[in-house]
């Protein structure tokens, strides 16, 4: 639901008088809620119900949508965008502490939940180029708001009675932080700013990049919307690989590795075009895909269950608050005559600092981890 805009800015930006290079700045505080939201939804699923606020989240992104789609001026447009990031910032500390309150292989079920949650990734551009061309961009918002609203209906009608969450926190096993904490705490303050831009950059970017350096290809954003979700989609089945790897290996070589994967070859995906960037993409993809479950795992490990979901909620502030940077950042650097290509250099550039807080990261033995207390 966040990713319709990428696909959809061009055509929105025509209806309103506005370039892709000016309209994508009225998409920032939407990107920018979907993260600064984060502590505020962890906070209401601590006192509330977690539950409750999942159904909020498919009402409230669902109705943004049809909003969106129904605006008359750009205004309203941008409004609608930033409501959808401040409903969408609801699952990321609710959902994800959920999955790592039990120990059990915590790798291997963030990397299947993140190749879930990469399948519509992979599935935006492709649905938004295909409604567009068979409608318009205003279907490609109220379609699948409406879609969001009845799944909303459906998840409200299946629900079961949750544990009270101040029964959750006396099942904690262990209330104190792992040694070591501060400085795993600064390795995912390195991984989380640079990953969490290079995430938003590319994913945003990708499904425009190769509408234009495709050009010997396809010139049809239902071609160029099937590649780009061809690629997330391959990609992101990396997660559950790591995931996997996550949990019988060292974090910090495996960190190490995706720092250097994605220095590599978002480097070279801004040199080359059609068919062989669609592979060096591909590669990139992985190896930013893959980073995904390996900062949660380290979170499961350092941080006890009752102060998960908080530093959870801050961790994905970070993340996509500075993914949020990404929109006005691309902006500027393309209306000062660069290219998108020059943006994929810098965010190689981005990617050392994944390789700084791989060499932060402390080692920690079984014992240690509160996950295993």
């Amino acid at each position: 639901m966040m990713l319709i805009f990428a696909k959809s800015a061009y055509d929105s930006g025509k209806s309103f008088g506005l370039s892709f290079e000016e309209i994508i700045f009225y998409g920032t505080f939407g990107f920018f809620l979907f993260g600064a939201a984060s502590p505020i939804a962890a906070s209401f699923a601590r006192k509330y119900s977690r539950s409750l606020m999942l159904v909020i989240y498919h009402f409230g992104i669902g109705f943004s949508a049809i909003i969106a789609g129904f605006s008359t001026d750009i205004i309203q447009f941008a409004i609608a965008i930033s409501f959808i990031g401040l409903f969408a910032a609801i699952y990321h500390p609710v959902g994800i502490a959920m999955l790592i309150e039990s120990n059990l292989k915590v790798g291997f079920r963030l990397g299947i939940n993140g190749v879930f949650g990469n399948m519509g990734v992979a599935a935006a551009p492709l649905v938004t180029g295909i409604l567009i061309a068979y409608g318009n961009w205003r279907i490609s918002f109220i379609v699948p708001g409406v879609f969001c609203i009845g799944y909303g209906v459906v998840f409200l009608t299946s629900l079961k009675e949750e544990i009270s969450m101040k029964t959750a926190k006396l099942k904690a096993r262990k209330n104190e932080m792992a040694p070591s904490w501060e400085r795993a705490l600064l390795a995912l303050v390195f991984s989380t700013l640079s990953g969490g831009f290079i995430f938003g950059g590319v994913t945003f970017l990708i499904p425009r990049y190769f509408e234009v350096a495709m050009q010997n290809i396809s010139t049809s954003i239902v071609v160029t919307g099937l590649l780009a979700s061809l690629v997330y989609s391959m990609a992101s089945f990396s997660q559950v690989i790591v995931g996997w790897s996550v949990d019988r290996y060292s974090p910090r070589k495996i960190l190490l590795l995706m720092g250097f994967g994605q220095m590599i070859f978002i480097f070279l995906a801004s040199q080359y075009n059609d068919y062989i960037l669609i592979f060096v993409m591909l590669m990139a993809m992985t190896f930013v895909f893959g980073q995904i479950p390996i900062t949660d795992t380290i979170i499961s490990r350092f941080v006890p269950d009752r102060l998960r979901d908080r530093i959870l909620s801050w961790k994905f502030l970070l993340n996509l608050v500075v993914g949020a940077t990404v929109l006005p950042i691309c902006s500027f650097v393309l209306r000062s005559g660069f290219n998108i290509s020059s943006i994929f250099i810098m965010m190689s550039m981005i990617a050392t600092c994944i390789l700084i807080a791989a060499i932060i990261l402390p080692n920690q033995p079984n014992h240690q981890r509160v996950d295993l207390a």
